[in-house]
C-alpha cells in the first residue's frame, strides 16, 4: 500500500503539489480564523434565579426561599444539577441543564415553575431569573465604608448612585446590593378617614402595591 501510495505521488507530482498548497492555504486561513480564548466556555446551559429577601439570615432564607425553589425546579426535563447558595437577605439557585439545551427554553421552563410557586414564597421576597450569563462570568465585589455616614445612608448612594451608574457599564449583567438598611415607608391607615371616603382596606393594599 505504502508503495503504491510513493509511485502514485511520483508520478501525480503536479497534483500532490496543488493538494499540499491548498492544505498550507486552509490551515494559514484556519490560524487567523480561529477564536482563541484565555478560557473557553465549557459550562453547560445554565439558569440562575436571583431572589432577595430583606431581613433575613442565611439559615431562614434556605428554610424558607432555597429549599422551595430547589424542591419546585427538580422535576424540569433534561435538568443535570440544582444547586443553591444562601446568604444574608439573597437566595441564588443555579440549575444545570444537559449539553445542547436551548437557554431560551431553559429559562420559560424555570420562570413558569417560578411563577407557581411565587404565592408560597415570602411576601417580601422579590426577583427572578438573572441575565444570561456563564459560571465564567467575572465578580467584583466591593464595599462602602465611611463613619460620617449611617447605614441607611450608605445604602442609599448605594441604590441610587454607584449601582445605576455600574449597570450602564458595558458587560456588566447585574449588580445586587447587600447589607445597610433600606429605606421603607410604613402606612398606617384611619379607619374613620377610609370610611368617610368609602375606601376598604383592600382598595388601600392593591393602591399600594
Amino acid at each position: 500500500m505504502l508503495a503504491r501510495l510513493i509511485e502514485f505521488s511520483l508520478r501525480q507530482r503536479a497534483l500532490v503539489l496543488m493538494a499540499a498548497c491548498a492544505l498550507a492555504l486552509a490551515g494559514a486561513w484556519a490560524y487567523v480564523h480561529l477564536p482563541i480564548d484565555a478560557f473557553p466556555d465549557i459550562s453547560p446551559t445554565q439558569v440562575k434565579v436571583i431572589l432577595k429577601v430583606p431581613g433575613m439570615t442565611p439559615e431562614e432564607v434556605e428554610q424558607r426561599v432555597s429549599t422551595p425553589v430547589e424542591q419546585e425546579l427538580l422535576g424540569l426535563p433534561h435538568k443535570t444539577m440544582v444547586r443553591s447558595v444562601s446568604k444574608y437577605g439573597i437566595s441564588d439557585v443555579t440549575v444545570d441543564f444537559s449539553e445542547g439545551t436551548d437557554v431560551y427554553w431553559a429559562r420559560q421552563q424555570v420562570s413558569e415553575r417560578l411563577a407557581g410557586l411565587q404565592r408560597d414564597l415570602p411576601a417580601t421576597a422579590e426577583g427572578g431569573l438573572a441575565p444570561i450569563t456563564t459560571p465564567l462570568g467575572e465578580m467584583f465585589m466591593f464595599t462602602i465604608d465611611g463613619e460620617q455616614w449611617s447605614l441607611a445612608e450608605r445604602r442609599h448612594v448605594l441604590d441610587w448612585v454607584i449601582r445605576p451608574a455600574l449597570r450602564t457599564v458595558a458587560g456588566v449583567a447585574d449588580v445586587n446590593a447587600l447589607g445597610g438598611m433600606v429605606r421603607g415607608y410604613e402606612v398606617i391607615p384611619d379607619p374613620a378617614r377610609l370610611r368617610a371616603r368609602g375606601v376598604t382596606l383592600d382598595q388601600l393594599r392593591q393602591a399600594l402595591e
